[in-house]
């Protein structure tokens, strides 16, 4: 298995302060803006030309910045190639160089105007207009131009961001692009992975112009670091193959506390999650009504019989279930119900990793969470949805899913995941991962089970890479993801059920999709 660096270019995310400083330390080293500039509009012609092949017409919006100068000489390469442009430029002012540009296109009869309808007939329109660092809100006659161009059926692609998007948060300001393609320049931002701007980014291609790692690695060391877990990086990071002498305690012991009579399925999903993730062994700990579907759906696991409430959940731990010093993690949560609400107290005393998710997180928000989280002396794991996050930290006044997972992950001494269209996780070291892409159709009961069931068997395995609690969680949710991906593709968003989603997670390991 080949094990790829987690310090790529393209694992780097970045805010539009760390973006500034990156080009500024490339321009003071003796690169001329000029030159980038052409450099990046060549990658970005040539991209749309194989993107778009039989167009004669295309449309560029040019803004007032350096954005706008990329784009004016996009321009000016496809005329050169023989297209018809228009360039629609809604600002009669500009940075000095991307005057410059204007000024060559128009001498050799570029069309230029400042009437939005010159781009109607146009087949494909490059938003320039603004790109990243942008703060203040769309207004006037460029929001009534971003609502027009939304209205037509003409393919949008814009550079870097879609015009109107704030780069950090993801936030729209006023009014923005909703491109159909973005071609993020030189490093992510922060944006694409929030989940407020992905309606807005269509489909998003990043364009490697060549930054130095050593430049990108200079200014991200004096701040906090965000990361892109790739689904080749997740894959690379797995466990390796097992030594030749070994046996199933020497690959992890798990212990799953979870399931009622109410949700039954909820411990069988979680165990079957956790089968996928290679962990030697799992224990479960249940409602002694459950065992024998348990034992039916997961045969190989050893099913700990617990006393039940009158409701059907776990009353009480037996002595077996609480003897941490046999395990390496416990998963706290999948269908536990509230009824249950006994159990947490003695558990978060457990001197090993613990990962917490559904009514393991509900209990939680019942005990003061950050105050309770910060005396566990053992890593800690959440995996709550927004709506679960909001209940465990109701005060947090952070309104991006970065910012949210970084302030709580340090206030709480945790590693935090929280689930989305784009999940977010940070640790007490604010470590940052983000993950790529998703798919809807993991917006289905069952499917956080099995994220529970295999992040734990990850986590209760040992590494030889010494990998950190944050980044073993991001590479369970990548790994989750992708099954969800492979499994929409194959079976349709609507036939991904979580069961068959655990069906999927094999593939995953094998390499069986494109690498993103």
């Amino acid at each position: 298995m080949n094990h790829y660096s987690t310090s790529s270019i393209e694992h780097f995310v970045v805010s539009a302060r760390q973006m500034a400083a990156i080009e500024q330390r490339i321009f003071d080293l003796g690169m001329p803006v000029a030159a980038l500039m052409e450099k990046v509009a060549g990658l970005i012609t040539q991209r749309l030309i194989d993107l778009f092949k039989g167009v004669s017409k295309v449309g560029i919006i040019v803004g007032p910045g350096h954005n706008g100068g990329d784009a004016a000489v996009v321009a000016r390469e496809l005329h050169l190639k023989g297209y018809n442009v228009a360039i629609y430029r809604p600002l009669n002012k500009g940075k000095e160089l991307t005057q410059a540009h204007l000024d060559y296109v128009k001498s050799l009869g570029v069309t230029i105007t400042n009437h939005l309808g010159e781009l109607e007939s146009c087949e494909v329109i490059v938003d320039g207009l603004f790109g990243f660092g942008m703060t203040r809100s769309l207004d006037g006659e460029l929001a009534n131009a971003v609502k027009t161009i939304n209205q037509w059926s003409i393919p949008v692609v814009s550079i870097d961001l879609p015009s109107g998007i704030h780069t950090d948060t993801g936030e729209v300001l006023g009014s923005a692009i909703a491109a159909d393609y973005t071609f993020c320049l030189g490093l992510w931002k922060l944006a694409f992975f929030q989940d407020t701007a992905l309606p807005y980014l269509g489909k998003p291609t990043l364009i490697d112009f060549g930054i130095p790692l050593a430049d990108v690695e200079a200014v991200v060391k004096e701040s906090t670091v965000v990361k892109r877990m790739s689904a080749n990086l997740a894959r690379s990071l797995l466990p390796l193959p097992r030594p030749l002498v070994t046996h199933k305690y020497k690959q992890g012991h798990l212990l799953i506390i979870a399931g009622s009579y109410q949700y039954a399925g909820s411990v069988i999903l979680a165990g079957l999650g956790a089968r996928k993730s290679g962990v030697g062994m799992v224990s479960i700990a249940a409602p002694a009504s459950l065992k024998p579907m348990l034992v039916t759906h997961l045969p190989e696991a050893l099913i700990i019989d617990c006393p039940e409430t009158t409701e059907g959940a776990i009353a009480e731990l037996p002595s077996v279930a609480t003897q941490w010093e046999k395990y390496n993690a416990v998963a706290v949560g999948p269908g536990l119900t509230l009824d249950a609400q006994s159990l947490l107290s003695p558990i978060l005393d457990a001197p090993i990793p613990l990962i917490l998710d559904a009514d393991g997180l509900n209990l939680l928000a019942q005990m003061n969470p950050e105050k309770t989280l910060k005396s566990r002396h053992q890593t800690t794991i959440l995996t709550p949805h927004p709506g679960e996050f909001r209940r465990l930290f109701p005060n947090l006044d952070a309104t991006d899913t970065i910012t949210k997972v970084q302030t709580v992950a340090k206030a709480s001494n945790s590693c935090i995941l929280i689930k989305g269209a784009r999940s977010a996780i940070a640790g007490n070291n604010q470590e940052t991962w983000v993950i790529p892409e998703s798919t809807p159709a993991l917006a289905r009961g069952g499917s956080g089970d099995v994220l529970t069931g295999l992040l734990s068997g990850l986590v209760a395995q040992s590494h030889p890479q010494k990998l950190s609690p944050t980044t073993i969680t991001a590479i369970a949710a990548t790994w989750h993801a992708q099954a969800g991906i492979m499994a929409s593709q194959q079976q349709s968003e609507l036939g991904v059920d979580a069961f068959t989603l655990t069906q999927y997670l094999t593939q995953f390991v094998m390499g069986n999709q494109f690498d993103t």
